[in-house]
C-alpha cells in the first residue's frame, strides 16, 4: 500500500517544478504559513469587489473565474490540481476584484495570507525569483489565450481546449465551456459531436 503525499509536499513539488534550486531553509519555512481550506461545490470563494486575500493552491477540485455583463456570466479561466488559483492582479496589487472566482466542484486548496506571502518574499530572494518565473508563465499562459481567441476559429479553440484539458469535458457543464471558448453553446455542441476526441 502506497504513502499518500501529504498536501504540503504537493505544494513543495509544484514549487520545485518552478525553481528546482530553492533552498530547502527557505522551502519549508514559506510552506509553514500555509493552511487548508475547503470549499462546496458552486461557492463564491472571491467576490466581485473584494480584494483577494490569499493566494491559493488547488489540492482538490475545480474552479472557474467569470464576470458579470448585463445579467450574462462570461467565464475567463478555469483553474485545477496541481496550480494557483484565485484572482491575480487583486491579489498581488490588493485592489478590488473585477470578477468572481467560483469552486465548480468541491474544493481543497492550501492558502497564504497576502501579509505573509509579501513578509517571505521580502525575506528570502529565491522566492522573489520563483514568483517572477511563475508570473512569467501566468503572463505567457494569458498571451496564449488572447491569440486563440483573437486569431483561431470555433472549431480549432475548441480541438485546443480538448487537447489541453480533456478531463474538464465531463466535470463543467457545457455552457461554461462554451463561455470560456466564446462560442454559443449550441455551436458548441454541434462542433462536440464534430470533433473527435482523443482521450
Amino acid at each position: 500500500m502506497g504513502t499518500e503525499i501529504s498536501s504540503k509536499d504537493r505544494l513543495k513539488q509544484y514549487l520545485q517544478s518552478i525553481t528546482p534550486e530553492l533552498p530547502s531553509k527557505v522551502m519549508d519555512e514559506y510552506l509553514a504559513h500555509w493552511e487548508e481550506k475547503s470549499y462546496d461545490r458552486k461557492t463564491v470563494m472571491t467576490a466581485a469587489g473584494a480584494i483577494q486575500q490569499h493566494l491559493l493552491f488547488v489540492l482538490e477540485g475545480i474552479q472557474r473565474s467569470y464576470f458579470l455583463h448585463e445579467g450574462k456570466e462570461h467565464v475567463m479561466a478555469f483553474t485545477f490540481a496541481p496550480s494557483f488559483s484565485g484572482i491575480p492582479e487583486s491579489f498581488f496589487a490588493q485592489s478590488p476584484s473585477r470578477y468572481f472566482l467560483e469552486s465548480v466542484t468541491p474544493t481543497r486548496v492550501l492558502q497564504i495570507s497576502y501579509t505573509q506571502h509579501q513578509q517571505q518574499i521580502s525575506k528570502h530572494r529565491p522566492l522573489e525569483t520563483l514568483f517572477r518565473v511563475a508570473t512569467e508563465r501566468i503572463l505567457g499562459g494569458l498571451v496564449e489565450r488572447h491569440h486563440e481567441l483573437m486569431a483561431l476559429d470555433i472549431e480549432t479553440r475548441l480541438r485546443n481546449f480538448l487537447q489541453r484539458s480533456p478531463h474538464l469535458l465531463n466535470q463543467i457543464p457545457h455552457k461554461e465551456i462554451a463561455s470560456y471558448l466564446r462560442m454559443d453553446p449550441t455551436n458548441f455542441s454541434k462542433l462536440l459531436n464534430k470533433v473527435k476526441i482523443l482521450v
